[in-house]
């Protein structure tokens, strides 16, 4: 009787899923593995919105599993010491799982393939799991990554993608493999109250529920604060409750300049993880150096206390900031002006507004939480990288009437229609009654001292 483990980690599903594939093909039974690892919480990454995400996904994946037959066997500790355990338990010969692009990732397959060597036991990795096309797959010539985008995504889109995988009918697995009980949501005050559920089976209907009603409208809805009109699949996609490769397929399948505009978004995605793939320190470091002095915690306490609270003055920034906090999500266009305003109009450091988004993000992650805050920033990828993004001109451009802003921002619900954008402009005794702060500074202001600061006078 043959055994394979397989390790899941951020591909929590069982529909297109390689390295369960392969496991079932090569041996006769299959131990379906998930490992809590002690080092992401000492590094923080396990925060409740997160944890409670994780939660339902897992206890999905077991149910489901349960539903063919096997069991997810959980266990908490160093992840090479308990699958190499795990291994030895059940004599498996293999060890399956999905390739990763962050240091954490990387450190973690050195270490667990030195201890399953030691016990003869083989590691494969798979590609093309926890993204469509995988890194590395498509290269520039004389470079080992692309770093500006658009090159990049016409090479991505020819690009053949691999054979969609079924969901296995049956999962045999051995009765002796000791595990714990799947983790349940944790309470904490943190966590935000309007999070979506957790796991595949939900990742799954939300994706063919807005496949069905937005994805045709996605290109010219897309920037619609008010309007919520994305894809909200970002968490599902993160924890690899859905599969990059079926949704990008399903996505073409429809042929609509919506989900043209949408499988751009998910080219995007793949874009940051070949880049940290290639450039790992870029988690925590500049990708490309600007000789930004930026102002840190000390030097601009208040300023970030006000930008982390949604109390900058600014509607459409505090309206992003309290959507976080609440639902543990942000629309993509908010995060986009938010993270301007912190980098440009404020000038600090990007990596102060990367943490809090991870603090409170279902869908952070360091690829493109990371990436994302330095294309704003202008020391990523971003071709005009001194761009800056005006509050106002957003708030107006994309949430006209306001509708986004009154809804995040009730000090402001009485506020009619555009005028909801600059309530310093409203008369002294309408604005007296408002009880929302005037704004933390002038935006000209701000953007005279980062010109400065980037010398450009």
């Amino acid at each position: 009787m043959t055994v394979a483990v397989v390790l899941f980690t951020s591909d929590l599903r069982l529909h297109d899923h390689p390295p369960l594939h392969a496991a079932l093909n090569s041996a006769d039974e299959v131990v379906p593995l998930f490992v809590r690892d002690p080092a992401v919480h000492a590094a923080g990454f396990d925060v409740p919105n997160r944890a409670a995400f994780l939660a339902d996904c897992l206890a999905d994946l077991d149910s489901s599993l349960r539903r063919l037959g096997g069991r997810l066997v959980v266990r908490s500790g160093p992840v090479a010491r308990e699958v190499r355990a795990v291994a030895a338990a059940c004599g498996a010969t293999q060890v399956h799982m999905a390739a990763g692009v962050t240091g954490y990732a990387h450190r973690r397959e050195e270490r667990l393939r030195e201890e399953l060597e030691a016990g003869r036991v083989a590691l494969r990795v798979h590609d093309s799991v926890v993204t469509a096309v995988a890194p590395g797959a498509v290269t520039p010539l004389g470079s080992d990554h692309f770093a500006v985008f658009t090159p990049y995504m016409r090479r991505w889109s020819k690009e053949p993608l691999r054979d969609l995988l079924p969901e296995p009918r049956a999962v045999r697995a051995p009765d002796a493999v000791r595990g714990e009980e799947p983790p349940s949501r944790p309470e904490a005050a943190d966590l935000s109250p309007d999070l979506p559920p957790g796991g595949e089976s939900a990742g799954r209907d939300r994706f063919a529920r807005w496949a069905d009603t937005g994805l045709s409208r996605y290109e010219e809805r897309h920037d619609d604060l008010a309007g919520d009109a994305t894809s909200r699949l970002s968490p599902y996609l993160h924890f690899g409750a859905l599969s990059p490769v079926e949704v990008v397929r399903r996505a073409r399948e429809r042929g609509s300049a919506g989900a043209e505009a949408f499988v751009r978004q998910l080219c995007w995605r793949d874009f940051h993880h070949q880049v940290l793939a290639a450039r790992p320190e870029a988690s925590v470091r500049d990708y490309r150096s600007r000789g930004d002095r930026w102002r840190g915690e000390e030097e601009a306490a208040e300023d970030i206390a006000a930008w982390r609270e949604g109390r900058t003055g600014y509607p459409v920034v505090d309206a992003g900031m309290r959507q976080l906090r609440h639902e543990g999500w942000m629309h993509n266009r908010a995060r986009l002006v938010v993270a301007s305003f912190l980098t440009k109009t404020l000038y600090v450091d990007w990596r102060i507004g990367a943490r809090h988004f991870l603090r409170y993000l279902v869908d952070g992650d360091l690829v493109n939480n990371q990436l994302n805050w330095q294309w704003v920033a202008g020391t990523g990828t971003d071709t005009r990288p001194h761009r800056v993004l005006n509050p106002v001109l957003q708030g107006k451009r994309y949430d006209p009437d306001g509708t986004y802003v009154r809804r995040w921002v009730p000090e402001l619900a009485d506020v009619a229609g555009a005028a909801v954008h600059e309530p310093w402009r409203l008369p002294d005794d309408e604005r007296a009654l408002l009880r929302y702060p005037a704004p933390l500074l002038d935006l000209g202001e701000g953007l005279a001292r980062f010109r400065q600061a980037r010398g450009r006078d």
